[in-house]
């Protein structure tokens, strides 16, 4: 067990309802899940939870069996890898030294780069696919390419769990199925467990192991996707009508049109 949130409640200052209440997740090892729901649902404040940067009303999360809240910053970027949804980058950097900066919990105050350090960052950036654009500018990168060297230096902190939020936002087709497969290989081939949150219903049900819907806060359903992405579900959740069909044992939602065109 990697995570472990149990009937989470949060609520912010001031807010007039709670952000989540009665949520539970556990991510074990060698497993994908992705965290679904309309924007507003609660998903990235179950995110940082999980990751002990929100307070909990009531609930507990642990982090290895430990409490979330007692690992210092540093204790914990060794265990986990995050790709945040927004970054911006300050200053003008090669991509091989972006990489690099994913071992910074592992040395040590006063010593330098080591050969375990350079070594890490090769065999992320072999892993992503990456390691011919070491020596690019950040700025002369596709979305795509960005994306892989973000992964890339989440991997060279060796963690244990990878969490990613909205890690395909504005990436075309091929780059999105580039990026769902290569999370999916870094778990079957690593044995890391990934917590995604995304938007992208019928790709996280074709790739992640488990899904957890959340709704208003709430979890709507949690569990393998084809226990969870239902019809009646489906359009619960996000207030408009679906189909589901199966393709290659696993659900994926089509959106239906309230009005049909005119012949």
């Amino acid at each position: 067990m990697i995570v472990a949130v149990r009937d989470l409640t949060c609520r912010y200052a001031g807010a007039p309802r709670d952000a989540l209440l009665g949520v539970s997740l556990e991510v074990r090892s060698g497993e994908f899940h992705a965290l679904l729901g309309p924007n507003g649902s609660g998903k990235t404040t179950l995110l940082r939870a999980a990751l002990g940067l929100v307070a909990p009303v009531q609930g507990r999360v642990e982090i290895l069996a430990r409490p979330a809240g007692d690992w210092s910053r540093r204790d914990l970027a060794r265990v986990v890898g995050v790709v945040p949804q927004r970054e911006e980058s300050l200053f003008p950097q090669r991509v091989h030294e972006t990489v690099l900066l994913g071992r910074y919990p592992h040395l040590s105050l006063f010593g330098g780069v080591r050969a375990a350090d350079r070594a890490a960052v090769e065999r992320a950036l072999v892993a992503c696919d990456a390691l011919d654009l070491a020596d690019r500018w950040l700025w002369t990168l596709s979305g795509g390419e960005y994306q892989r060297v973000r992964l890339a230096r989440a991997l060279a902190q060796e963690p244990k769990l990878l969490v990613l939020d909205e890690p395909t936002a504005s990436l075309d087709l091929r780059h999105e199925m580039e990026l769902f497969e290569l999370v999916r290989a870094l778990v079957d081939g690593q044995g890391l467990a990934a917590l995604m949150i995304t938007h992208h219903v019928n790709l996280a049900a074709r790739f992640a192991d488990r899904v957890l819907l959340l709704a208003e806060g709430r979890p709507a359903g949690a569990g393998s996707p084809g226990d969870v992405l239902t019809r009646e579900t489906a359009e619960r959740v996000f207030a408009w009508p679906v189909s589901i069909a199966p393709f290659e044992g696993r659900p994926q939602m089509i959106p239906l049109r309230l009005r049909k065109e005119a012949p």
